[in-house]
């Protein structure tokens, strides 16, 4: 079993900043890659931004300039560190991960979501 629990959400003014954590923890052989969603409502789940183990990123345009994503393998944890909030941020912001866990002798590819943390930006 392995799991990802994120923290750090919840309300901040607009222009100000915040930063996410998502941990993993359990049966973990390697972490591949992490990226944070991010869903508000009645709108689709998007993803926000992304690193794999290589620190190589992607970031969403619409964050770009503002959002940073780290990885720190060692604490298996991702942060996204989020500058000059906007209400448009608002939403519950997911974090997703790929994994290699190594169990009945083989090894075995797992992607898994947390639970989510409310983002919520007001003016």
């Amino acid at each position: 079993q392995a799991q990802l629990v994120e923290s750090g959400g919840g309300p901040a003014q607009a222009g100000t900043s915040l930063r996410l954590s998502c941990t993993a923890s359990g049966n973990i052989f390697s972490i591949n890659s992490m990226a944070w969603y991010r869903q508000a409502p009645g709108n689709e789940c998007e993803l926000v931004a992304r690193i794999d183990r290589k620190n190589m990123t992607n970031i969403d345009d619409s964050v770009k300039g503002r959002f940073t994503i780290s990885l720190d393998l060692a604490k298996k944890t991702v942060y996204l560190q989020m500058e000059r909030l906007k209400p448009e941020d608002t939403s519950v912001y997911y974090c997703r991960s790929g994994i290699t866990q190594f169990f009945t002798g083989n090894y075995h590819g797992v992607d898994l979501w947390g639970k989510g943390t409310l983002v919520t930006v007001f003016t």
